[in-house]
């Protein structure tokens, strides 16, 4: 803007100097009264027009004689610019508005000090194109850095996609999807991308067979184990059935043997168990059932017909896609964990929400701790129970296979305090009222 406001005024100041000039010529000629308005229409001006010429007075003041062409009068230049340029004989501009319009007023002292004329330059033009142009730049500099983010994120996540790739893998692994690749034939040509795959795809190989070999090796000592088990349960049913016969060390060396032996077995079974969600040869079984009967005779089967169970009256009809022998697992072992470790179940409560179904079971033992409620959903985990020997028959596998199966079903497993605030656990399995759909196993990104 202002370099376009200095260029006007160049150009108007060099405009009314050559046309002072040529009324100075031309005033020689015309006599003293003459109009000298039509000598101003012939020259080349581009706004108003003002000729003031030097009157003498008898009193002695000062006097001018105004001609002037356009809309504006001689009370619109300012008396400033008229005293510097008529009876101070010096050029000067000056910007004023009139009528609403900036001007570029410019003021030329004629030769010989008999006046000056002055020419008049509109600037608001200046003013609108700079404006239009303001807003030009802001839209177009708008549409240029939304045009330059957008491509950005294109080049970038192009850039880092196979990166991207990677770390999804990584993560599908992490999360026991040992079977995840990638597709090394697409980084083939890349000479960075192309090794770092390799190394990560024989990584997860080495990997999954490390993983694979130890599951084997548990499966396969359980399975041996099983033989040696059933014979050395057989004869210690034979002899518990002489107890009365024995000796009293003897019968205390006994029931000790019968301890350990029930623990040692559940823990061979569990084993079992746990092998077969490692190598994958479980399936879902989803039937439709009555949700509130299934819950119920779980219930009396193990926490006993006196133990409530809390639900809508509506959920009596609900029918739902579960698979109901994994789920009398899930409520079978939270309850054994409330007797065993939470003073007995105190009530079982069933609620429907936005698509799921939970099962909660409530105890009044001295509840989970925060720090160990998802470490005992771990394999061999115990939490605070873990150094009572005498707490109960448990090996810390229950829990886990809890997990696995709700795992299974596309549900979890949660503990948390009671919602009553009273002392005790709330253990927390929670489904979808569809069952999940079955997956390929080998899975390629």
């Amino acid at each position: 803007r202002r370099s376009l406001l200095a260029d006007r005024e160049r150009r108007t100041i060099t405009r009314t100097t050559d046309s002072a000039t040529t009324l100075d010529g031309l005033l020689q000629s015309q006599a003293a009264d003459a109009d000298l308005n039509p000598l101003l229409g012939d020259l080349q001006a581009q706004g108003p027009q003002f000729l003031m010429l030097k009157e003498s007075s008898p009193s002695g003041n000062r006097m001018v004689r105004t001609y002037f062409t356009g809309d504006l009068s001689e009370s619109d230049l300012p008396q400033s610019l008229i005293t510097r340029s008529v009876w101070d004989s010096e050029a000067a501009v000056m910007r004023l508005e009139a009528d609403g319009t900036m001007y570029t007023a410019v003021g030329v002292p004629l030769s010989g000090a008999k006046g000056a004329y002055f020419e008049l330059n509109a600037i608001d033009d200046i003013t609108s194109a700079v404006q239009s142009q303001t807003v030009i730049l802001i839209i177009v500099g708008s549409i240029t850095t939304m045009a330059g983010t957008a491509l950005g994120w294109w080049a970038s996540r192009r850039a880092l996609r196979p990166l991207m790739m990677v770390g999804e893998a990584a993560g599908r692994i992490a999360d026991g999807h040992l079977e995840t690749r990638l597709d090394a034939a697409d980084y083939a040509e890349d000479p960075e991308l192309g090794p770092l795959v390799s190394s990560f795809n024989g990584m997860v190989e080495k990997l999954q067979a490390r993983i694979d070999r130890d599951a084997r090796f548990a499966s396969d000592v359980s399975h041996e184990l099983r033989s040696p088990l059933t014979t050395i349960n057989a004869s210690v049913d034979v002899l518990g059935r002489a107890a009365d016969n024995l000796p009293e060390r003897a019968r205390t060396a006994l029931n000790l043997l019968e301890s350990d032996l029930v623990r040692f077995t559940q823990l061979v079974e569990d084993l079992l168990e746990i092998s077969r969600f490692d190598a994958g040869a479980v399936r879902l079984d989803a039937n439709e059932i009555s949700v509130m009967g299934v819950v119920r005779r779980a219930v009396d089967a193990v926490a006993g017909e006196d133990t409530p169970v809390v639900a809508d009256d509506e959920l009596d009809a609900l029918v739902v896609a579960l698979d109901k022998v994994r789920v009398v697992r899930v409520l079978s072992n939270f309850m054994d964990n409330a007797i065993k470790y939470g003073e007995g179940v105190e009530r079982v409560e069933v609620d429907r929400g936005d698509g799921t179904l939970s099962i909660a079971v409530i105890d009044s033992g001295p509840g989970v701790p925060a720090e160990e409620r998802e470490l005992i959903f771990e394999r061999f985990s115990r939490g605070i129970q873990g150094g009572r020997r005498g707490a109960g028959s448990g090996v810390g596998l229950g829990l886990a296979l809890v997990a696995e199966h709700a795992r299974l079903m596309g549900g979890q497993v949660s503990v948390t305090e009671r919602d009553d605030g009273k002392s005790g656990a709330r253990f927390v399995l929670t489904l979808p009222e569809t069952p999940p759909v079955d997956i390929e196993s080998v899975v390629e990104l």
